[in-house]
């Protein structure tokens, strides 16, 4: 925990610096919900097949989903969202005649029902 889902148009692939908006926003998930940068799980989803808008040609979307768990009041929740979306901007490339739509959902994991396992195997 946290988890982040991030879905973003194929046509985006190039322009995207996946690792390092990872590397950049796990420290600041977990400065803003106090917790630890070894928690977080970023996985990428590549969309080929999207309808944006009114379907016109030249668009794209980068849509990052973060789940916390619960008990976060709704200013840290804010805080995130912008915080979250300004790292993501941050690491886009302009693509010629491409408008970028980039949108951010903080979700609540349920506290009483998450449950996590991990274990380490020696090398």
């Amino acid at each position: 925990m946290p988890h982040i889902v991030v879905e973003y148009s194929d046509t985006l692939t190039d322009a995207f610096d996946r690792p390092g908006f990872g590397a950049a926003l796990h420290p600041v998930i977990a400065k803003t919900v106090d917790t630890a940068v070894a928690g977080c799980k970023t996985r990428f989803r590549r969309v080929e097949d999207a309808f944006l808008a009114d379907g016109a040609p030249g668009l794209a979307m980068i849509h990052v989903e973060v789940s916390i768990l619960s008990g976060r009041d709704a200013e840290t929740k804010r805080e995130l969202s912008a915080a979250v979306l300004e790292v993501a901007r941050a690491h886009v490339s302009p693509v010629p005649g491409l408008t970028v739509q980039t949108t951010v959902d903080v979700r609540d994991l349920d506290r009483d029902c998450y449950q996590q396992h991990e274990v380490a195997h020696p090398a």
